[in-house]
Formats: structure tokens, sequence, C-alpha cells
């Protein structure tokens, strides 16, 4: 086997970043991508298996990292007595949304690519797949607390699918728009504060249906 040249793999990674963001996963082109980093496409097939590859190298890590770290504070909520849950879900909720929000600026180009630039990638539905455990840990919380809303059939699944893609499509929308992340926290707070008034209706449907 040829020895790899040391410093290409990184050159291709940081060149790989810039054309993605510029360009998108689809329109991407290897041949500028190896050209930018000195290199050849077929070093870029065989260091990364193809272009998915390529972009996989880029942003698995921080995507893995932020899908691990939304379900283990699920679980972690999950475990607690329901009269806990019920006093704290508004507070671990915050702080558990800071923790992810300073996270996602530490990894800001890497989710900005998922974001906005991985159509036609498994990365594609990323922030679906976030969803698919909101939900469900959503629900097993209004059922642990004995919520009625529940328990009668108004609020379903499908209702808490809705509102929730809402709140996180709302939230990656500092990504899209490149904000800073004090300018991210004061925006996302006002999205929880709405979203948290917006749950009052589902906990207490009599005030308001």
């Amino acid at each position: 086997m040829a020895k790899q040249i040391e410093g290409v793999y990184e050159r291709i990674l940081a060149c790989a970043k810039k054309e993605f963001l510029q360009m998108g996963f689809a329109e991407a082109s290897l041949r500028v991508i190896a050209s930018e980093a000195q290199t050849t496409t077929g070093s870029i097939y065989t260091r990364f298996g193809d272009k998915q590859g390529l972009f996989e190298a880029i942003v698995g890590t921080a995507a893995e990292g932020m899908r691990k770290m939304f379900l283990a504070t699920q679980e972690e909520f999950d475990g607690y007595e329901p009269a806990v849950k019920e006093e704290t879900v508004y507070s671990y909720s915050s702080g558990a949304i800071d923790t992810l929000v300073d996270y996602l600026y530490e990894h800001f180009e890497e989710f900005k690519l998922i974001v906005c630039c991985s159509a036609g990638t498994k990365y594609e539905h990323f922030i679906d797949e976030l969803m698919e455990y909101e939900v469900e840990y959503t629900y097993r919380y209004m059922d642990s607390i004995g919520c009625e809303s529940i328990r009668s059939g108004l609020v379903t699944e499908d209702f808490i699918h809705m509102i929730g893609t809402a709140y996180f499509n709302g939230m990656f929308e500092v990504v899209r728009h490149d904000m800073s992340r004090a300018q991210a926290k004061k925006y996302i707070h006002m999205l929880e504060v709405y979203h948290f008034a917006g749950f009052d209706t589902i906990f207490h449907p009599e005030k308001y249906l």
C-alpha cells in the first residue's frame, strides 16, 4: 500500500468544508476539492470512499455528540419521580437547551453544514431524528404525571410532533442566520418562553379550548 502523504487528509477536510458550505452537498465538486487541496480525486476516494464519506468525516463526530447528549438528557429526566418532573420540567429543559446551544456553537460550521447543506446525505433529516426522541420522551413525561390531555386523547404523539418540530426548527434558525452565540441564546430563551406558554394550553386545556 502506498504511503499517504502527511497533511493531505487535513487539507482535504478543510477544502471540502469550504466547498460544501458554498455549494451544498449535492452541487459540491470533488474535483474542485482535490484541486484546492493540491491532491487528486483518487486520493479522496482512497481516504473517504466517496463524497458521502467525506461529508460524514466532517460532520459525523459533532452530530453523534449532539445526538448522545440529547438522548442522555431525555433519559436522565425520564428517570425522575413524577412529582420532581412536574416541578422542574421548565428549568430542566431550559438548562438542557442552554448546554445544547453551547455545544452547537463549539461545532458551528459542522452544524451549518447539517442544517443548510446536507440535502442528499443521511444527515438531511438530523433534526427530525432528534424530534423522534423529543416526541417519545415528552409523551412519556405527560403520561407519567397523569396529564388529562393524554388520558382523554386530546393530545396525541402526532400533535406533540407538530409543535415540537416548530420549536426545533425555530431553534436551529440561529444557525441558518449565522447569529452570534449571544444573539442565539437571547432569541432561543425568548423562544423557550413562547414555547412553554404554549405548552400550558396542553397541560390545562380547560382554560383555552
